[in-house]
């Protein structure tokens, strides 16, 4: 069988730091932080009161009232994502088949804002407990993906990914491996997350996950910094159109760049700490390597899942160091998420937008925040603090690790 290669011809994006995928690439690039007080909700009676909430949104600007209804935020990010993917590629019915192109659409959590509202807005004491009929479509980590085939009529492959923040990046490698083997020619992958609410950010706050610097919102979110003291939450979607690549030159397509290999492994080791020597999270690297038929050495730059734990910044390290040996030093190495915060289940989508357009533009983001240098971290490592970097990057691999001890690898390719 004659293996196909695979291309994205669109991207789509609302984060904490742009509403539009140039928009969170212009800022990412710009070192700018989406932190800052909790607006959504009343945190007083939480310890945690920040997060990078999404700015100037407005359901009423991309769906009715009697629509929004139905739709959590979640699913509600991942359309609006999926519209400038969809819009951007330029796919149509005259020069794609619908009825073949498949979505894959990842949340980590889903619509648990919609169940926390729906039951705190329940009458618990009348005779009878009365739910919103709505109650489990905007549960249902699912209906992104069937809101927007239904929405587009695309009737090719249909699901979600659910791998807590690894969930986003198995999309992605799901819509790749439809299309490099054969199954189809386009995808729509990507991830979305909506967690901002008192059980997303309690339930973190009680596994002392998150970061309590409530003083100093923009500069909370730490990676690989001694003083990280956790993730802060972010919401947001990225989404991708991917093709093969054939199928693009035939109807003359925009080419943001290529994916040549993925790896996914698992830490067998605790269900929400990851392997303190990265044994999974190098499995997923190198076996990305071998399935792109690269060399380590091939590799310019590493967009890292980088949250600002204590527990998950170290053993990243260690694996990349453990994969590259002495190349780990001509790596450009970033983490996005000082600026976005952490997306959860679409960190992995927004963080391959920014992957595939360094290789584009070669320039890598920043890792902002960064004050002191941690003895247990090799500083000699270029982590690309405080300013983008500008070089050739013709090879890029974006990392995703999740509860559970999911681990997934990318590696993107500058288009040529």
């Amino acid at each position: 069988m004659e293996l196909r290669r695979v291309v994205i011809t669109g991207i789509g994006a609302i984060t904490p730091i742009g509403n539009t995928a140039p928009e969170y690439w212009d800022n990412l690039c710009k070192g700018v932080s989406g932190a800052g007080k909790i607006t959504r909700f009343d945190s007083t009676k939480l310890k945690t009161h920040i997060a990078c909430e999404i700015k100037g949104y407005d359901s009423e600007a991309y769906f009715d009232r009697k629509e929004s209804r139905k739709l959590d935020l979640y699913a509600q990010y991942a359309i609006v994502a999926a519209d400038e993917a969809i819009k951007d590629s330029r796919i149509d019915k005259g020069n794609t088949d619908f009825d073949e192109v498949g979505v894959v659409f990842a949340s980590g959590i889903g619509g648990i804002s919609s169940l926390y509202y729906d039951m705190m807005d329940s009458d618990w004491n009348g005779e009878a407990l009365r739910l919103s009929p709505f109650i489990i479509p905007r549960l249902l980590p699912d209906l992104a993906s069937g809101h927007i085939s239904i929405k587009h009529g695309f009737r090719g492959a249909n699901f979600a990914t659910v791998s807590a923040c690894a969930s986003s990046a198995h999309s992605i490698i799901e819509g790749y491996n439809n299309i490099h083997y054969g199954k189809t020619e386009v995808m729509i992958v990507g991830g979305s997350e909506a967690a901002i609410c008192p059980i997303g950010i309690g339930g973190f706050e009680a596994m002392k996950a998150l970061s309590m610097r409530n003083d100093d919102p923009q500069t909370a979110s730490r990676p690989f910094d001694a003083e990280r003291d956790g993730f802060v939450m972010g919401e947001g979607a990225g989404c991708f159109v991917l093709e093969e690549l054939g199928h693009a030159l035939r109807r003359d397509a925009k080419i943001y760049g290529e994916i040549v290999g993925c790896g996914i492994s698992a830490d067998a080791y605790h269900m929400t700490a990851p392997h303190p020597e990265g044994l999974g999270a190098t499995l997923s690297m190198k076996r990305a390597l071998l399935d792109a038929q690269l060399s380590p050495n091939d590799i310019d730059h590493i967009n890292t899942h980088g949250t600002s734990t204590p527990a998950g910044d170290l053993p990243e390290v260690l694996a990349i160091k453990n994969v590259f040996g002495q190349h780990s030093y001509r790596i450009s190495i970033n983490s996005g998420k000082s600026m976005t915060g952490h997306l959860l289940g679409g960190a992995g989508a927004i963080e391959a937008i920014s992957t595939l357009l360094a290789c584009k533009n070669n320039i890598v983001p920043p890792t902002i925040n960064h004050f002191n240098d941690d003895p247990q971290i090799d500083q000699n490592l270029d982590f690309t603090f405080w300013q983008p970097k500008r070089r050739e990057v013709n090879y890029a691999i974006n990392n995703a690790f999740g509860f559970g001890g999911h681990n997934a690898s990318i590696i993107f390719k500058k288009y040529c």
